[in-house]
């Protein structure tokens, strides 16, 4: 699944709208085996969870938001916002002679 992330650098003057692919996937918490839902930017290199899809997609947002103010605060390059018209997204299936060990996660 594929969520459009937007988020808002604010000057003074004015607002600057950037727009990061974020693809969320179902997931277990590691120590506890909680079912979660993990939301992660490629582009930006950086993920985060929630109970919910919603949980996940907020926690992301938030964690872009915090990134890339952070950069703008040390005078640092932000990385290119992503086309959302541009790109495909989708699954394979593959077909094996044998069956294999499916690691849990």
């Amino acid at each position: 699944m594929i969520i459009e992330a937007c988020d808002i650098l604010a000057s003074t003057m004015e607002k600057f709208v950037l727009n990061y692919r974020v693809i969320v996937e179902p997931d277990t918490r590691v120590g506890t085996n909680e079912k979660c839902f993990t939301a992660y930017c490629p582009t930006l290199g950086i993920a985060d969870d929630g109970d919910t899809i919603d949980e996940a997609l907020e926690s992301i947002k938030e964690g872009i938001q915090c990134f890339v103010e952070a950069l703008v605060k040390d005078g640092e390059d932000v990385p290119n916002p992503d086309n959302l018209n541009e790109g495909v997204v989708s699954g394979v299936t593959i077909a094996l002679s044998s069956k294999p060990h499916i690691s849990p996660l």
